[in-house]
């Protein structure tokens, strides 16, 4: 019988599998659903789909350099502990390595690890494991000069915030004491001119409210609203901070007596933006023994 595109899909959504374990499923039951979903119990590899709707917000965060290329890539666990799992580390060290000969997430998903796809790795991870995984966040960066930093590091190249930084010219130790310094402050973007407009006429607003409360002129308020904004950028854009390395510097200060110019940075942290549920402990056992 032939395989369909569409019979390998419905197979995936209902069992949770990878594409490729769910076509040979579907190859060895002659196109048999049933039989498939049954094969694939045998292998162990249907039970993700059970573990499919945690929260998955731990985990960590991979990176690697090559050459003039950095990836950063996130990969979610349920709990700090599988984190700390040596198996769980060495799939996130192969999927940052993956991550080098690809351009986005979708092709990562499908890229080889171990002659299987990274999509299929995670699979069979969470079912041996027993608790569910996403790879959430990939990120690229290129430049003459690629420098990497992880902050809370599980093992080399790994941790709960990854940070990838740009530059031409200088070298990479001054590169990952910028790193760091992202890792520490968390900058809103490069510099005043790639910051959402957005954040910026919100500020604004905020300012103007601010200003005309103190009931002054409105030259006065213009000249108060123009240096809180100026304060403004330089707290939230990269090249605009205090170095933390040397306070009395602006990054993009410390970059010029370095020889560098800072062209682009990645951060990422592990579960940013992830809604986490709260569950007391009873209420946790009382689920489980409900099934």
């Amino acid at each position: 019988m032939a395989i369909t595109a569409a019979m390998v899909k419905e197979l995936r959504e209902t069992t949770g599998a990878g594409m490729m374990d769910a076509k040979k499923a579907l190859t060895e039951t002659d196109g048999d659903m049933d039989a498939a979903i049954d094969w694939l119990r045998t292998k162990g590899l249907a039970t993700a789909a059970k573990k499919s709707g945690r929260t998955a917000a731990e985990g960590l965060v991979g990176v690697a350099v090559e050459g003039g290329k950095g990836v950063a890539i996130e990969l979610n666990s349920e709990t700090d502990f599988v984190a700390k799992n040596e198996e769980f580390q060495k799939l996130v060290a192969g999927i940052a390595t993956s991550a080098l000969k690809v351009s986005d997430i979708d092709a990562l998903k499908a890229a080889d690890l171990d002659g299987k796809p990274v999509e299929t790795a995670i699979t069979d991870a969470i079912a041996k494991i027993g608790e569910n995984m996403t790879l959430r966040r990939m990120a690229t960066l290129e430049g003459d000069v690629v420098a990497s930093y992880v902050h809370n590091a599980a093992t080399a190249g790994m941790g709960k915030i990854g940070v990838l930084v740009a530059m031409t010219g200088g070298d990479e130790a001054f590169g990952k004491q910028v790193a760091m310094h992202i890792a520490a402050v968390n900058p809103a973007s490069l510099s005043s001119d790639d910051l959402d407009p957005a954040v910026v006429e919100k500020e604004r607003q905020v300012q103007i409210d601010i200003a005309k409360e103190s009931g002054k002129p409105d030259n006065v308020i213009e000249k108060m609203i123009e240096g809180r904004m100026r304060k403004f950028m330089s707290e939230v854009t990269l090249l605009g901070q205090q170095f933390v390395v040397n306070p009395d510097l602006t990054v993009e200060a410390a970059a010029k007596e370095a020889g560098a110019t800072i062209t682009g940075f990645v951060r990422l942290e592990v579960g940013e933006g992830i809604e986490k549920k709260e569950e007391d402990f009873a209420a946790e056992v009382a689920k489980a023994v409900q099934g």
